[in-house]
C-alpha cells in the first residue's frame, strides 16, 4: 500500500478523535504564555501515543521526537502554536469557549490538533522513513517577542539539529479540502511604532500660551508617511499605517501630550534595518522645528517569512500527490506576519495554508473575528498533508 493511502487510513479512522481534540482545545483556550492546560493536554496525548517528549520549553512549550530508521541521519520538524486571543466568542456551538474573553480565533486549536494527528500517523509509520521527526508545540505566537524566538534560544532546533521545518495555518478564504503554498518570500516583517509628542498644554482660548501637540502630531504623521515612501525604491512592498491616536484634552483644554501607534511592514529585511534610525531622526528634527519634544519608539517584531524554494516545491508536490493537483494552490505574498518566520531564518522552511471555509455551513468569517470557525473536515486534510510532507522529505 502506498504511504499516502496508509496515512489516509490512519487519519480517517482517527477523525472522530481529532474532532474531539479540537473541540476540547477550542472550548478551553488560554492566552499567550499561559497555555498550562493546553500543554498538559498535548502531553497526555503524546504519552498515550508512546512518543517521548520534553515539557517546559519557553514556559509551556513541548518538544517531542519520533525516531524512524537511522534516526540520526536527518531531522524534519513540524510546528504548531498553542495560544488563543483576547476575544469574546460569538459562535453558538457546543464547543464554544468556556473562558470569558478568550477565544481560539486564529485557529491555533486547529494547528495543534493537526500536528497531533500527523504525529499519530507518523508514529504508526516510523519504520517507513529514515531520520527523525521533531514535533514542536509552541507557546505565544500572538505576542512579541514570539514563542518561536524563545524556543530557538532554548535550543529547539538542536539535539538533533533540524534540517527542515514545516507548519500550517488556517486560511478562511480558501475552501475546505484545499491547501496553499508559496515558494520564496511569503509574509512580511513587522515592527510596532509608538510616537509621543510633548507640546505645552493650556486653555484653548489663549493660543499664545500653548503649543498644541494634537496639531503637531496631525502634521507629523502624513509627513512621516511621505518620508518613508521617499526611502523606498519601489521594488518591494511595504506598509506604513497608523492605527491609534490619543490625546486627553477637552473642548477648551489643550493637552500636554499626544500619542500615535502604528505598524511598519516590509518584505525587504536590509531596507527595514536601514530606515529605523532615519525615521527616528526625522521625527526628532520635525518636533524640534515645532518647539516640541518627543520621540518615535520602534519595537522590532517578527522578521520576514521566507519559504525555502526547493523544500516548498517538494512539499507542494507531496500535497498534490496526497490531495490531487486540483486541490493545491499557489498563494500570493501577504503583508501579515507570523513568528514562524524566526524558524525560516534558521532552517529551510515551508509555511503553508489550510483551507477551512464552507459557505454552505456559514463558515466564512476571518481569523481574529468573534465568529471564526472551521469546517472540521479540514483537520483530516491538515493532519494528512503534514504527515505526507514529513514522509516524503525523509524518504
Amino acid at each position: 500500500m502506498q504511504q499516502k493511502n496508509k496515512i489516509k487510513e490512519i487519519i480517517e479512522s482517527s477523525f472522530s478523535t481529532l474532532v474531539e481534540w479540537r473541540e476540547h482545545l477550542h472550548a478551553n483556550p488560554e492566552l499567550s504564555f499561559q497555555e498550562e492546560q493546553t500543554s498538559a493536554f498535548v502531553a497526555s496525548k503524546l504519552k498515550a501515543m508512546g512518543i517521548p517528549f520534553e515539557k517546559g520549553i519557553a514556559g509551556t512549550g513541548i518538544v517531542a521526537l519520533i525516531k524512524g530508521r537511522n534516526p540520526e541521519k536527518q531531522c524534519l520538524a513540524l510546528r504548531a502554536d498553542l495560544d488563543a486571543l483576547p476575544i469574546v466568542e460569538e459562535n453558538d456551538v457546543a464547543y464554544k469557549s468556556k473562558v470569558e474573553g478568550v477565544m481560539h480565533a486564529c485557529g491555533h486549536d486547529v494547528h495543534t490538533t493537526c500536528l497531533l494527528g500527523a504525529a499519530k500517523a507518523l508514529q504508526s509509520l516510523k519504520d517507513e522513513f529514515e531520520g527523525s521527526v521533531k514535533l514542536i508545540f509552541q507557546p505565544g505566537e500572538e505576542v512579541l517577542p514570539g514563542g518561536a524566538s524563545l524556543m530557538i534560544k532554548e535550543g529547539v532546533l538542536e539535539n538533533p539539529k533540524v534540517d527542515k521545518i514545516a507548519a500550517l495555518h488556517v486560511f478562511p478564504t480558501m475552501n475546505v479540502g484545499k491547501i496553499g503554498f508559496r515558494p520564496g518570500q511569503y509574509m512580511a516583517a513587522c515592527d510596532e511604532l509608538y510616537i509621543t509628542v510633548n507640546g505645552k498644554g493650556g486653555h484653548a482660548a489663549l493660543p499664545n500660551e500653548y503649543n498644541n501637540p494634537i496639531m503637531i502630531i496631525a502634521e507629523l504623521l502624513p509627513k512621516l508617511e511621505a518620508y518613508v515612501e521617499s526611502l523606498s525604491d519601489g521594488t518591494s512592498p511595504y506598509i506604513f499605517a497608523i492605527g491609534k491616536l490619543q490625546a486627553d484634552g477637552a473642548t477648551n483644554v489643550i493637552p500636554q501630550s499626544a500619542f500615535a501607534e502604528g505598524t511598519l511592514r516590509t518584505m525587504d529585511e536590509p531596507w527595514r534595518k536601514s530606515i529605523h534610525e532615519k525615521m527616528q531622526q526625522f521625527v526628532l528634527e520635525f518636533l524640534a522645528s515645532k518647539n516640541a519634544q518627543g520621540a518615535l519608539r520602534i519595537v522590532k517584531g517578527y522578521p520576514s517569512l521566507l519559504n525555502n524554494e526547493m523544500f516548498t516545491k517538494q512539499s507542494m508536490q507531496s500535497a498534490k500527490d496526497y490531495l490531487g493537483a486540483e486541490n493545491v494552490e499557489e498563494m500570493d505574498i501577504r503583508m501579515t506576519a507570523e513568528d514562524f518566520s524566526f524558524y525560516s531564518q534558521k532552517a529551510p522552511a515551508c509555511f503553508f495554508r489550510l483551507g477551512v471555509r464552507n459557505e454552505g455551513l456559514g463558515i466564512t468569517y476571518g481569523v481574529h473575528h468573534p465568529k471564526f470557525d472551521i469546517d472540521q473536515n479540514a483537520l483530516k486534510v491538515g493532519a494528512g498533508v503534514m504527515a505526507q510532507i514529513a514522509l516524503s522529505a525523509l524518504d
